[in-house]
């Protein structure tokens, strides 16, 4: 598989290309991450290209866009919650420091977790966790996949 739609991740998810997407929202897609470090995580991509902060969203979308934040979250701790009795939360983040685009990062947090880095930023797990080839997102992840998009399709109103 190419990984050109790294490049353009909300036009390739507009287009139907991006092989993350979970499922369309209200105000945007939810993905799940390219690392799975921590099984679960997910990231929510606003719907429109030209976006870098949230406060470039007139405030009806805004709050669309939180709304979909916390469906998103909601899902992950669900179903986290059911494949590890270990699971502990789920961390919500906007952050944009790095990628110009609006998105927002679901974090579920675990008791397993090295205890240097538990109760801090998921930003502070060493470099080579990101980088990691056993934990690269890839066909061991349908399961979780399905899971986490079944669970967003039982929440939505």
């Amino acid at each position: 598989m190419t990984h050109e739609w790294r490049k353009d991740r909300i036009g390739t998810a507009l287009r139907g290309e991006n092989p993350t997407v979970l499922r369309r929202l209200t105000a945007g897609f939810a993905v799940i991450g390219d690392v799975q470090f921590l099984p679960g995580y997910c990231l929510l991509l606003a719907d429109e290209p030209g976006v870098q902060r949230l406060s470039d969203m007139p405030r009806a979308k805004r709050l669309a866009f939180l709304s979909d934040m916390d469906l998103l979250g909601e899902a992950v701790e669900r179903v986290c919650r059911r494949l590890d009795p270990a699971f502990r939360r789920v961390n919500l983040e906007i952050l944009g420091n790095k990628d110009p685009f609006l998105h927002a990062h679901v974090w579920p947090r675990y008791a397993w977790e090295p205890e240097d880095v538990m109760e801090r930023p998921v930003w502070l797990y060493p470099r080579d966790r990101w980088d990691d080839e056993r934990t690269r997102l890839g066909p061991r992840h349908e399961a979780l996949r399905e899971a986490i998009g079944g669970e967003l399709d039982r929440l939505r109103p």
